[in-house]
């Protein structure tokens, strides 16, 4: 988990973070001010089966297809890229024709962010 570029709101991607330890989900947090390739390299490193990012800064648009042509470079095709932040729909689709999974906005329960993680990662990793 990571928060890209400027944006230094975390209060959101610390309490995911710790719903994803308690559903029993191995979590890295990066922390403030990752960079694409910061992001990337821990994945790699870590042999994470997703990446979440938290945008709230409105440079999704710039973030988002730069770690997934960084993973894809990277050879991490099998890794789920996902996040949330203040995003529009339609920036989310576009993000989604570009390989990223599905992405969250303000208000959705948490419990909707594991199943998706956990279902994903079940399919996919497994």
């Amino acid at each position: 988990m990571a928060k890209p570029g400027l944006d230094g709101h975390d209060r959101g991607i610390k309490v995911l973070a710790s719903a994803y330890r308690d559903a029993g989900m191995e979590v890295i947090y990066l922390g403030l001010r990752q960079t694409p390739e910061m992001i990337v390299s821990a994945a790699l490193q870590e042999d994470a089966d997703v990446i979440a990012i938290s945008s709230l800064n409105n440079a999704h648009m710039t973030i988002f297809p730069r770690v997934k042509k960084l993973m894809d470079k990277k050879g991490l095709k099998d890794v789920l890229l996902t996040g949330g932040g203040i995003i529009s729909p339609k920036d989310m689709d576009f993000l989604y024709q570009g390989g990223v999974g599905k992405l969250f906005g303000p208000g959705t329960p948490v419990q909707d962010t594991i199943e998706y993680i956990t279902e994903w990662v079940e399919v996919n990793r497994r």
